[in-house]
């Protein structure tokens, strides 16, 4: 695992004698990424400078030292990530090997299949940046889901790349405009969507893209290796036809081997536990493999947000070295601070903060570990999903309230309790033309019709193409879109920076694409049938008792409504004062002032939105320090 970062200078405004200490500087603000090991590689005739830092997890030697070339010289590697399948892709390769990393077996693939063809060879994460030196051409390319992060773009004439924001701002071109209609997306979804990040001009590359530019600046469109909503598509044309004992065999297999080959490494290999199916699922085939494993879990004081029972429960069963940190409200909010700086762009998940003290415990004692992340979006463990679907059913059959669909949600704004609740939710279902259109308000933390940004135009996202076709019911194709979207720009994005802030490697099995492939050929029976995580559920069952499994699920985040309330009040009414409010641009004090009355009071809780606001607050604020 490591951070990578370079930059194309194709009209040679730069004096070549400067790039290698900009191609430093770059790599040099992602040492949490890799603080192992440091290399540049420039080259002022072409225009090009790479930097990078190394977390060494296989062979720590200098043979995994970069930017690496090919043993004809002719292309250089930057990678960040692990290629799981090395081993098989080395013995179909002809060598010689310099050592056993899996960084030379990459080059080797692509020197021996072309670039293309080998990323359709990989299993594994990964953010690739290949200079090739007779054609004069950079490749960038992205693993399926976007484990691994990349930005890319133009500053003036300049190309930026990196593992993280911060890099690209050590560049002499690097300016820091903001992309207004990114961060209104932001205030939407709570994260800045692909293909967007905050600043004007840059970008994430998507997942299971690559795209090559020349020499002078020229950019090919992006263009997928692997596209999850081809793959879906395809496998719901084949289902699955045995039963529920069938479907376990196969996913127990292919969650045993994919466990296997992300416990490879040659350093301590540990596991997040929760206690829920997924990391528990990870954890029994970790435990049968290779007895004694580390796992470690956070507990909360408060009961109602505390899982820590559930995971000591689990490890006791499946015999763990168990380490639990209890984190104390004020251990969290000292995170507070530090959130800017992790995540380089507004980025409001609440579940942000325990994730950062878990990764820092984990790390204190292995330097990779394996999660659960991916088990929600791939086998239906939102709630969301059957809630949408079903509203979207009842709205089907609502063709008198449709009519009077929007006067009656303003009528009800309103009303409290459960029944004012459910009533607003019916008359906001009435009036979406689409199942799309009310799927992005039941995961949006402000819509359109909050005029938070009022006058604010939103570049276009997966929300506003058709809903992804293939899946055979309504919640699969809800499934598949948060696959598309907050997997990788909210999950993936939040424990990858977690962790590299501290340099731990944090690996998931259940995104193996095997795994995703076959989960998206089961029939909707096998899927969510009597109940989300069908299949999965089964799998757990032969390893993990029927009670330790069967509970309601618990979101891993802190109480930060009653924090707002309690300890964090002045903190929010300082960034929430309407003078703040307006000091952007972007927000509508009118829109976000009785919200933040009503939270305080306690008359209506607002915490997801009043987070975003925020976040976004907390991070123009940074912004501002910075550019001082």
């Amino acid at each position: 695992m490591c951070g990578i970062a370079g930059f194309l200078d194709p009209d040679h405004r730069l004096d070549p004698r400067s790039y290698d200490a900009i191609a430093g500087a770059m790599a040099d603000r992602l040492i949490h990424r890799g603080p192992d090991d440091r290399g540049t590689w420039c080259d002022g005739a072409a225009g090009i400078g790479l930097g990078f830092r190394r977390l060494a997890i296989l062979d720590l030697s200098s043979a995994g030292h970069q930017p690496m070339l090919s043993p004809d010289g002719g292309l250089v590697m930057l990678f960040n990530g692990e290629i799981y399948n090395h081993a098989a892709l080395r013995a179909a390769l002809p060598g010689p090997w310099r050592g056993h990393c899996d960084s030379e077996v990459l080059l080797a693939a692509i020197v021996h299949w072309g670039f293309a063809a080998a990323l359709e060879r990989l299993q594994g994460m990964f953010a690739i940046a290949l200079w090739d030196r007779r054609r004069r051409r950079l490749s960038l390319a992205r693993d399926r889901f976007g484990e691994k992060p990349l930005y890319w773009g133009w500053i003036g004439n300049a190309l930026l790349f990196a593992s993280e924001l911060k890099a690209l701002a050590c560049h002499p071109g690097w300016t820091g405009a903001l992309d207004p209609g990114a961060l209104g997306l932001f205030l939407a979804h709570a994260y800045v969507p692909a293909p967007y990040s905050a600043f004007a001009g840059i970008g994430k590359l998507a997942p299971g893209t690559y795209v090559e530019i020349g020499a002078d600046g020229v950019a090919a469109l992006p263009k997928p290796y692997w596209s999850a909503s081809e793959r879906a598509a395809r496998a719901a044309a084949t289902p699955f036809a045995g039963d529920l004992a069938a479907a376990a065999d196969r996913l127990e297999g292919l969650i045993d081997d994919a466990v296997g080959l992300r416990m490879e490494a040659d350093v301590p290999v540990g596991v997040f536990l929760s206690g829920g199916i997924d990391s528990s699922t990870v954890v029994a085939a970790m435990q049968r493999r290779r007895p004694g494993i580390r796992s470690f879990s956070i507990a909360f004081p408060d009961p109602r947000y505390d899982e820590s029972r559930h995971a000591a429960a689990v490890a006791r069963h499946l015999d763990t070295a168990h380490t639990e940190l209890s984190v104390s409200e004020a251990d969290c909010l000292a995170v507070l601070p530090l959130l800017p700086e992790i995540y380089d762009e507004p980025f409001a998940d609440a579940s942000q903060i325990p994730t950062a003290a878990l990764c820092r415990v984990t790390r204190a004692e292995v330097k990779v570990a394996l999660s659960g992340d991916g088990g929600d979006e791939l086998f239906g463990g939102y709630p969301r999903y059957a809630a949408a679907a079903a509203l979207w059913r009842k709205r089907a059959q609502q063709g008198l309230l449709r009519a009077a669909a929007r006067p009656l949600a303003a009528a009800l704004a309103g009303q409290q309790g459960r029944l004012g609740r459910r009533l607003r939710k019916l008359a906001d279902a009435a009036s979406h033309a689409s199942p799309l259109s009310l799927y992005r308000d039941e995961v949006s933390r402000w819509r359109s019709s909050d005029r938070l940004s009022p006058g604010l135009t939103l570049p276009p996202t997966p929300f506003d193409a058709p809903l992804p076709e293939g899946p055979p019911s309504l919640e699969q194709r809800f499934m598949l879109l948060d696959a598309l979207t907050y997997l990788p720009d909210d999950l993936l994005a939040k424990i990858d920076r977690a962790s590299m802030a501290v340099g731990l490697e944090a690996r998931a099995p259940l995104l193996d694409h095997r795994i995703a492939e076959f989960a998206w050929s089961l029939p909707p029976a096998l899927m969510i049938g009597g109940g989300p995580k069908r299949v999965l559920r089964e799998v757990l069952y032969r390893r993990v008792p029927r009670a330790l499994v069967d509970r309601p699920k618990q979101g891993f985040e802190p109480p930060i409504g009653r924090w707002l309330r309690e300890g964090l009040r002045d903190w929010a009414d300082d960034l929430l004062s309407p003078k703040r409010l307006a000091e952007s641009g972007l927000l509508e004090p009118r829109a976000v002032m009785p919200r933040w009355q009503e939270h305080r009071s306690g008359r209506r809780l607002s915490t997801y939105p009043l987070w975003t606001v925020l976040m976004l607050q907390a991070w123009l604020a940074a912004q501002r320090v910075e550019t001082r």
